[in-house]
Formats: structure tokens, C-alpha cells, sequence
């Protein structure tokens, strides 16, 4: 199972340094217009610690927005800000991309039977991340990448779902015995 550990980096360019990554760390800000409210969420330049306001809600009626969303942004709810991550709308309206590396851990179960000449396993996604499924199964099965490519080419390591390229999506793989190689 593939669960996320954290909020992921926001790649975006700071104007004040030259790194290209932000931190969100869950925090909120609400302004109030009379009865209108913009929210943003906040990230932190992981450079130079410059602020860059995410637009969440733009000039939006308080009486539109959920009490209990409303609470939630005021109590900068960590979830609700990955959920927002999440959503491609807000990423393509603010202008930034997402990544997740060190933003996600692999929990597998132990095999049942180490000495068995195919092993069918499944891959569940607790929320959708994308990651380089070379990568996934690389952590998966403890070999490199360049051997997980190998097993792939030699058809060792088989899916109905395409293994090459990123995915966030569940899927299932079949692997036959192979011998380790040097």
C-alpha cells in the first residue's frame, strides 16, 4: 500500500532566491471583504523562506462556503490543505506542479511463500500520488531500478497496467522467479 507521509513539495520559482521549491505546511489564510472571502494556502520558499499565497477561494460569499470548511480553514487542517493539493484546478489556476518525493511510503506485506515460482501482488494507492512506478517497485521488491527495468524486458516482472512512466492509480504485477544478478 502506498500512503503519503506528508504535504509534497510545491515546485514553483521564488523571485527572491534561486530554488524552485515551497513547503506547505497546512497554513491558511482567510480575509474577509464584508461578505466576501478570499483564502489562500500558504508555502514556504524551501530556500530563502519567502511566503507565496496558493489562491484556494477568490472573492467568494461566506454564505457559500460550508461552515465546517470555513472552521477548517481558520483551524489550518493539514488534510483539508493535502486535499487541496490534490486537486488539479488549484494547481493549474496558481500555477504550480507538485512533488511528491519523500512525500510517500511503501507498507507491504510479508510473502507467504518466499520460495514460490510466481507471486501475484497488488499495489493500492491510499491517495492518489503520482510516482515512477520503476521507483515503486524498485522499494517494493529492494533491487535497483536498472534491475526492475531488466525484469520488465525479460518479462520476469509482468502487468496488464503499463510499468514504465508515473502512475497514481492501484494495479497488480506478476512476478516469476528470477536469479539475482550481480
Amino acid at each position: 500500500m502506498v500512503r503519503p507521509t506528508g504535504l509534497p513539495l510545491i515546485r514553483r520559482r521564488c523571485l527572491r532566491c534561486a530554488s524552485s521549491r515551497y513547503r506547505a505546511h497546512g497554513k491558511f489564510r482567510v480575509n474577509a471583504n464584508h461578505k466576501l472571502l478570499d483564502v489562500w494556502l500558504l508555502a514556504l520558499c524551501a530556500g530563502c523562506g519567502e511566503t507565496v499565497k496558493l489562491t484556494v477561494l477568490e472573492r467568494t460569499n461566506v454564505r457559500a462556503i460550508e461552515a465546517s470548511t470555513l472552521t477548517r480553514f481558520h483551524d489550518n487542517d493539514v488534510a483539508l490543505a493535502a486535499t487541496l493539493l490534490a486537486d488539479p484546478v488549484l494547481l493549474r489556476r496558481n500555477g504550480v506542479s507538485l512533488d511528491w518525493d519523500g512525500a510517500w511510503a511503501l507498507e507491504r506485506e510479508a510473502v507467504r511463500d518466499p520460495a514460490a515460482e510466481v507471486i501475484d501482488t497488488s499495489v493500492r494507492f491510499l491517495r492518489p500520488i503520482p510516482i515512477r512506478l520503476t521507483r515503486l517497485l524498485s522499494a517494493g521488491l529492494e533491487v535497483s531500478r536498472s534491475q526492475v527495468q531488466r525484469l520488465i524486458a525479460d518479462g520476469s516482472l509482468t502487468s496488464k497496467h503499463r510499468l514504465t512512466g508515473n502512475s497514481s492509480g492501484d494495479f497488480s504485477f506478476t512476478l516469476r522467479r528470477w536469479e539475482a544478478r550481480g
